[in-house]
Formats: structure tokens, C-alpha cells, sequence
């Protein structure tokens, strides 16, 4: 029997404080969302937007957006923010590539994001087959843009250049938050080895846009946040996604605060003065939420930069 976060049943239970007035989602195209839900359905997949809770699935479905899931709905670790499903997965799917590539195609993704479950069970931690997924999207959406976004690869070597040698336009790993929260928060991961992760994916192709991201509502102080933006630059992260954390339920890691707009917009100030080429910053941002229109000028800022004339 699959359990969620087993470990955390005997936690104390803490309250869910109510959401503040400018945490809402929308509903935009009706339509377009039971559209997306029937193809993700009739082809039996999985996305990060069902299995995590996202707050921005009503919008995102129904622009025919979709982040998929890959590997099972099966974590084998329980971090205590997640939603996810823990326990022991099934076997990996061979048909699953092929069916993300026609899931892509049928859905019209110009940009497409690919996730996964922890796989701490596998050899490789599944690199092998975020490469082969990557693969299968190319062979029949020649123009999709693929951004994946991938566990820590922790004890598994350098298995983690099987996904970047598939070449994908975006390599994401999130570094979730900060290094003082990541026993309580992120038990099973280690912070530097993030930090080195996403450095090394940069330094092995350099063409590859980097990306992360981070929750706050922790309990994380501004001091914290700022140190971590210099953690990720010093690994040469283009990209920096700042989101509100979200309790999924009472058995969660409790929620410590809602942090305001205004906060989450001097933190992109902040951000972007430092020196990341992109940064989205405000209560809802989620990895890839609005991904495909922050890919498009992402690429266009690096096409700017490399077009300005150097100072001698």
C-alpha cells in the first residue's frame, strides 16, 4: 500500500492559516483545460501539476499547458513541503517517452517542461531516462523548446550527464530553500550538492540555461535569501523563480507566514541586480509557471547581451 509521508503521521498537527486575498487562481479557457486533462488521462501520464497541488493548474490547463511528470507518481523520499506521493515506485514505463513526445504534439507545446519523482531506487537516479525522454520530444516536435526540471542525482555520480548531453534548452534543479531549513524542510537532500549540480550542468555545456528556484514562508530570514542568490550565481544560474510556499495539508511542514507582494517584487530587485539574466518573483510563481514565456526572453536578453559591443 502507497502511503502519503508515512513518517509524518505522527507529527504534531498544525493548522493551515487562511490564504490572503492575493492568492487566487484562475480559470481561463474551460474548454482548453478538460481538453489538456482528457489527453494527459487518455495516455495515462502524470504531471506535477496533479500530484503536488499546484495553485496555478486551472490557468495553466487551460492555456494547454502542462508540466509532465515522468518515472511513476511514486517519491521514494518525503520531503515535508511535498505533496507527492512516498513510497516504493513501480518499474519504469519504456513506452512513457514515446508517449510524453505525442502528448507534446497533441497539446501543441512550443515549450515543454519535464519533471520526476526522486528515484533513489534506480542506478542512475533515472537519468537515463530524462535522456530518453528529451530524445523521443525531439524526434517528432522539432520546434518545442524542452525545459527539465531534475531531482539532486545525490549518490549517483555523474549520472546526471546522461541529461545533459540530451541537450535540453533548460536545465533546471530547484534549491527549494535555505541551507538552515534543509533538514526539516529537505531531509534527504544536501544543499552544496545542489549548488554543485546546477554548476556543473553549466559547466559541461555552457549554451544550456540554468535555472532554480525557492519557497519562502518557511522561515527563512531575508539575510538567508540573499545568501542563497549568491550561492546560485556563484554556480552561474541564469534563472531564479521565487514562490510562496503553500501547506498542503495539516501533516506538512507548517506554514510560518504569507509573504507579501511587495516583498516578493524588492526580492526580484534584488535579484536581478545581482546579476541573474531572469528572475520571477511574486506569491504564485511556481517553476514553470509561465515557463515557455519566460524561456522566450530569456532567450532573447542572452541574444542582447551577446550582440553588445565589449568595453577594451
Amino acid at each position: 500500500m502507497k502511503l502519503r509521508h508515512p513518517e509524518k503521521i505522527n507529527n504534531p498537527i498544525s493548522l493551515i492559516k487562511k490564504k490572503p486575498r492575493w492568492i487566487r487562481s484562475r480559470l481561463l479557457d474551460t474548454k482548453n483545460y478538460f481538453k489538456t486533462k482528457e489527453i494527459i488521462n487518455r495516455k495515462k501520464l502524470h504531471t506535477v501539476c496533479q500530484e503536488a497541488s499546484c495553485p496555478n493548474i486551472s490557468e495553466c490547463w487551460s492555456k494547454k499547458h502542462a508540466t509532465f511528470m515522468i518515472m511513476g507518481d511514486t517519491c521514494t523520499r518525503a520531503c515535508s513541503f511535498c505533496n507527492v506521493r512516498t513510497g516504493k515506485p513501480v518499474d519504469l514505463d519504456p513506452l512513457e517517452p514515446n508517449k510524453i513526445a505525442q502528448a507534446t504534439k497533441e497539446l501543441n507545446l512550443k515549450h515543454v517542461v519535464i519533471t520526476s519523482v526522486d528515484r533513489d531506487d534506480l542506478d542512475d537516479g533515472g537519468a537515463q531516462h530524462f535522456s530518453e525522454v528529451i530524445i523521443a520530444i525531439r524526434k517528432i516536435n522539432e520546434n518545442t523548446t524542452i525545459e527539465v526540471l531534475t531531482p539532486d542525482f545525490l549518490r549517483k555520480g555523474n549520472s546526471y550527464i546522461k541529461v545533459v548531453a540530451a541537450n535540453p534548452d533548460v536545465f533546471n534543479h530547484n534549491i527549494e530553500t535555505v541551507p538552515s531549513l534543509y533538514r526539516k524542510v529537505r531531509p534527504g537532500s544536501r544543499y552544496f550538492s545542489s549548488i554543485d549540480l546546477l554548476k556543473s550542468a553549466k559547466q559541461i555545456n555552457n549554451k544550456i540555461f540554468t535555472k532554480s528556484g525557492i519557497m519562502l514562508g518557511l522561515g527563512e530570514t531575508k539575510d538567508e535569501i540573499i545568501q542563497v542568490m549568491d550561492d546560485l550565481l556563484s554556480a552561474n544560474v541564469d534563472f531564479l523563480t521565487i514562490g510562496q510556499y503553500l501547506q498542503p495539508t495539516v501533516k506538512h511542514y507548517p506554514l510560518n507566514r504569507y509573504v507579501h507582494p511587495d516583498e516578493f517584487e524588492e526580492l526580484k530587485k534584488i535579484a536581478l541586480t545581482k546579476g541573474f539574466l531572469i528572475v520571477s518573483s511574486s506569491p504564485l510563481t511556481r517553476s514553470s509557471y509561465h515557463a515557455d514565456e519566460d524561456f522566450s526572453k530569456m532567450k532573447r536578453l542572452r541574444e542582447e547581451q551577446s550582440e553588445c559591443p565589449k568595453l577594451i
